[in-house]
């Protein structure tokens, strides 16, 4: 799987090639003591079979790994891991770490600190096992229980949302992963990441939670966005509302990403006091539960119009002084003058 972004599948594995050694040399022993001193190919294990963790153990396995166990504790779970890793035995979280030279640990960001303590507590994790989590909130001091028993903590942190089929596999090809782990292990953790297809991006430990922060205020809250605007259009009448939108939402995300601040156009953006009140209006006796999120992204988008001058100073005062008042009442009411006017 070529990554998709400037490294193509040849320098890929090039690359691969000239990091393996800091994971792991030429020792046949069937379970070596330290990662760096194993054979090319690595035992790999999961705990937590949700969505990510079957997905990126696929990926590793078509790069010549080998899936040895998984663990997972509903139906659900059950059922990814017998579809992304077929044959691959379902077992304890402590005979998955038993079985593996690599370990991901892919379970909810607030589950892993306790995940990895009581694992380190009680043996499980071996002297030289390589201990992955893919949380992105997380660097490696959360692996540092493990890190005191002997493993080696690796922060990979795959920049996607995953469905739990094997269509994610695919999608990795040029997925950028949040990388964090020591320095003498940064080229082993790369290594890794080339291998599944993925295109690794450095993040300094202290810089991972504004990190983690920023993907989920970019990614999450449009999901919200986007469900509520499709929610309004069907109220509004529209038949087929995701059609409508997805061209608009297409072109203004490819705009932003390549122009920033730059890119943005409407009503707000061109200080139309008026308009904004009518959607205020609207939106408090129609569709209340979208009030708020409305208000909040208008000042948000009017702040940063304003600073990058796309807002015009002197039509600003208006509109903001409509987004404060909650837009009860304002410069032209619902309907009154400027709703419409100025250029688009």
């Amino acid at each position: 799987m070529g990554a998709t972004s400037g490294t193509g599948p040849k320098d890929r594995n090039a690359r691969s090639k000239e990091a393996r050694p800091a994971v792991n040399a030429a020792a046949n022993a069937p379970r070596a003591t330290d990662a760096r001193d194993r054979p090319a190919r690595l035992r790999v294990g999961v705990v937590g079979a949700g969505r990510v963790g079957p997905a990126l153990a696929a990926a590793l396995s078509l790069a010549g790994h080998r899936p040895v166990a998984v663990s997972g504790v509903s139906d659900a779970s059950r059922r990814r891991a017998e579809a992304l890793l077929p044959g691959v035995p379902l077992v304890a979280p402590d005979e998955v770490l038993a079985r593996a030279d690599l370990v991901l640990l892919t379970v909810p960001d607030d589950a892993l600190a306790g995940l990895v303590t009581g694992l380190a507590e009680t043996g499980a994790v071996r002297q030289g096992q390589l201990v992955a989590h893919c949380s992105g909130r997380w660097g490696t001091a959360v692996l540092d229980p493990a890190l005191r028993a002997g493993g080696l903590p690796l922060a990979l942190h795959p920049v996607m949302t995953f469905t739990g089929t094997p269509v994610d596999v695919q999608r990795l090809a040029g997925c950028s992963f949040g990388v964090t782990a020591p320095a003498e292990l940064r080229l082993a953790a790369e290594a890794l990441v080339i291998e599944m297809g993925g295109e690794p991006e450095w993040i300094d430990e202290s810089a991972r939670p504004l990190y983690h922060a920023a993907l989920a205020l970019g990614a999450n809250h449009l999901v919200t966005l986007v469900a509520q605007s499709l929610e309004l259009l069907r109220t509004a009448g529209v038949a087929a509302p995701d059609r409508m939108l997805g061209p608009l939402l297409g072109a203004a995300l490819d705009n932003a990403l390549r122009s920033g601040d730059a890119a943005l156009t409407g009503p707000v953006a061109r200080g139309d006091a008026g308009t904004v009140a009518a959607h205020v209006a609207e939106l408090r006796a129609h569709a209340p539960h979208a009030l708020a999120g409305y208000l909040a992204m208008a000042r948000t988008t009017a702040d940063r119009a304003l600073d990058h001058g796309l807002l015009k100073p002197e039509l600003a005062e208006a509109l903001l002084g409509v987004l404060a008042q909650d837009g009860t009442e304002g410069p032209g009411g619902a309907g009154g003058a400027g709703a419409d006017g100025g250029e688009r």
